[in-house]
């Protein structure tokens, strides 16, 4: 799978067809995102690491999906608007894709079935069951900004509950260590 990832067809947020092939040799965090979701504010931690950490080959990819109690309605338009205007994104943004089920986008089948299991969902699956929202089965994504760290070969190396912040200790030391293995 090390460069299967590259070659997935998406496209921009502009509906520009694409591949992830432009970031082939970088760190990558692919989040599955939502405008309308009680975690959109991570939007501005996700944009501070980016910041923070792109001149060292560090990318955030940002794929919307309405998967989730309909949190993302909007356009592709729409979205880079809100994601501009509210948080100062700068780091890409890909049209809206569908997350989950029988309509899953090709990158998310990859991204899930090569890490099944998130660190930390635990705690954020139960809340989930609290609001009488039945969690999904590993190895589907549990909720928006799930999110999916992959090495600079194009491996999926680990997975991140959606409630696990940009500034997590554990998330920035994953980040931290792949950034430190030579390109």
């Amino acid at each position: 799978m090390s460069t299967a990832i590259y070659d997935i067809p998406v496209n921009a947020i502009d509906g520009t067809p694409a591949t992830l092939r432009r970031f082939e040799g970088k760190v990558l965090l692919v989040v599955n995102v939502a405008s309308k979701c009680g975690l959109t504010p991570q939007y501005e931690g996700l944009e501070s690491l980016y910041e923070d950490k792109r001149e060292r080959g560090f990318e955030v990819l940002a794929f919307p999906a309405n998967n989730f109690k309909g949190q993302e309605p909007g356009s592709d338009v729409e979205i880079e608007e809100f994601c501009t205007a509210n948080y100062g994104v700068k780091f890409p943004l890909f049209s809206k894709i569908s997350v989950v089920g029988e309509d899953q986008h090709p990158l998310y089948h990859t991204l899930t079935h090569a890490q099944p299991q998130a660190t930390g969902d635990g705690p954020f699956r139960e809340r989930l069951k609290g609001y009488g929202i039945a969690p999904n089965p590993a190895p589907d994504v549990l909720w928006n900004f799930e999110k999916f760290l992959v090495n600079r070969e194009g491996k999926v190396v680990a997975r991140f509950a959606p409630n696990v912040a940009a500034d997590d200790p554990a998330l920035v030391a994953a980040i931290e260590a792949e950034l430190a293995k030579a390109a």
